[in-house]
């Protein structure tokens, strides 16, 4: 028998691989999905089925690409849409597997129509529920992807879809959710890696909220929302285009590389202070490891993206990427900055301070502009700086205009890889006077300037 999480980073998205005797599943399968044929071939398992526990926003959906690849028949959830692929699942359903067998129970509330799969075990019992975005570990899932005008309803059916649904299974089933810590289909999903019932009927602040209109107002939240997810929404019905392998971006010499650039967004995924010494000009920053966290934000799908590397291998970019439905990799600078350099191109820079270099500035009197790109949350929580301007990143493109030009503007955040993604937005739109300030809050030490 074999079972396996897949857990995608950055988008924080697990989908699971589930087979016996020679016969296997894959429950919300990612695009790049040769390691599901992988791992079902190494340990003799053909997989038939591919289901689906809802209609995703936050990435692109493998279904079509595996099934193309393996043979297996899809089913999705949300029969109430108009896919282009695979047979709707309907309440109760089953499939054998092997020994085995799951279960499909209507579970809507993130979604209209979304769908859970409870797994029996070779003796019948209950054993393993796959509640997709229905429940997570710590959090429930988010009910606005319909609008607000519709919250209240769609907490309503979630709050039947919990307490009437999954619940009730027991307190000793195992939780499978479709997506961990960080995800942005829900709120405050916890670090645990694994959970059950039981564990959750105690411990998910969600679920202490035991009075349907306790949940529903609890629950009915509006929640931050990429513009990326539409496009999500769109190939998740169609059908994504086929990959058929990974895509290999092409490697450019310096020259090649500059012509392709002027139609085309020139991404680098470097460390930020390396972004910080030396870049392409234009180029927008987005370190490699926030990539899937932050390229739904700022990313074109109607332009060509080249790519700039620590080194030559740009595979994860790649994987990240086309992830989120960015097919258009045009290439990438061979060989990096480093040949950059050696061609004689131009670069730029922007500078970098510490935190108490800029607390010394506050202190000297020194007329200062502080651009502060953290959330809500974290001014809440780690207070705030007082005369400084707060646009949150991801709010940053539509509010460009309201950034002083007339002085040094100092950009902060809790670390530096959001500021250096600002300060490269604000490159790229005119401001030449930039400085990313490195460290966070934790060195704070101004006499004038104490935090609120």
């Amino acid at each position: 028998m074999l079972f396996e999480r897949i857990e995608s980073e950055g988008l924080a998205h697990y989908s699971y691989l589930i087979g016996d005797q020679r016969e296997a599943v894959v429950i919300d399968p990612r695009r790049d999905c040769e390691v599901y044929i992988e791992k079902a071939y190494s340990e003799g398992l053909r997989i038939k089925h591919i289901l689906e526990t809802h209609r995703n926003e936050d990435y692109v959906i493998g279904s079509v690409e595996l099934a193309a690849r393996s043979g297996a028949e899809v089913w999705h959830a949300d029969a109430q849409w108009d896919y282009e692929y695979g047979e709707s699942v309907e309440d109760g359903q089953t499939w054998k597997l092997g020994r085995l067998m799951l279960r499909a129970i209507h579970s809507p509330g993130h979604t209209p129509g979304s769908m859970s799969y409870l797994l029996h075990d070779h003796a019948g019992a209950p054993w393993v529920v796959f509640t997709g975005d229905a429940l997570f570990a710590g959090d429930v899932g988010r009910v606005d992807f319909l609008g607000m005008d519709r919250a209240e309803e769609m907490a309503s059916l979630l709050y039947d879809t919990v307490f009437n649904k999954l619940l009730p299974l027991g307190d000793e089933v195992i939780v499978c959710p479709a997506h961990g810590a960080g995800s942005l289909c829900g709120s405050a999903i916890a670090e645990r890696l694994w959970t059950t019932i039981g564990l959750e009927r105690r411990h998910n602040p969600k679920l202490q909220y035991t009075a349907e209109t306790e949940f529903v107002a609890h629950v009915a939240r509006e929640l931050e929302r990429p513009p990326y997810f539409r496009r999500m929404e769109k190939w998740n019905l169609e059908g994504a285009p086929p990959l058929g392998s990974l895509p290999a971006p092409k490697p450019l010499s310096p020259d090649e590389f500059t012509e392709q650039a002027k139609q085309a967004m020139v991404l680098d995924t470097r460390m930020e202070l390396s972004f910080g010494s030396a870049h392409v000009p234009q180029s927008l920053s987005i370190w490699l490891k926030r990539l899937p966290a932050f390229a739904g934000w700022f990313l074109p799908y109607d332009q060509p993206i080249l790519l700039v590397s620590e080194t030559e291998n740009s595979v994860q970019a790649t994987r990240y990427l086309i992830r989120m439905g960015y097919d258009n990799l045009a290439g990438y600078l061979s060989g990096g900055m480093l040949t950059w350099h050696t061609a004689g191109l131009e670069s730029k820079s922007i500078r970098t301070v510490t935190v108490q270099q800029l607390c010394h500035l506050l202190d000297e009197g020194e007329e200062t502009a502080i651009l502060d790109v953290r959330s809500d949350e974290e001014l809440e929580k780690a207070g705030r700086i007082p005369d400084a301007q707060h646009i949150h990143i991801t709010q940053l493109p539509g509010h460009l205009g309201e950034v002083p030009r007339d002085r040094t503007v100092y950009i902060f955040c809790g670390s530096d890889v959001r500021s250096m993604i600002a300060a490269s937005l604000l490159q790229r739109g005119g401001w030449t006077d930039l400085a990313v300030v490195l460290g966070g809050l934790a060195g704070w030490n101004s006499v004038t300037c104490t935090l609120e």
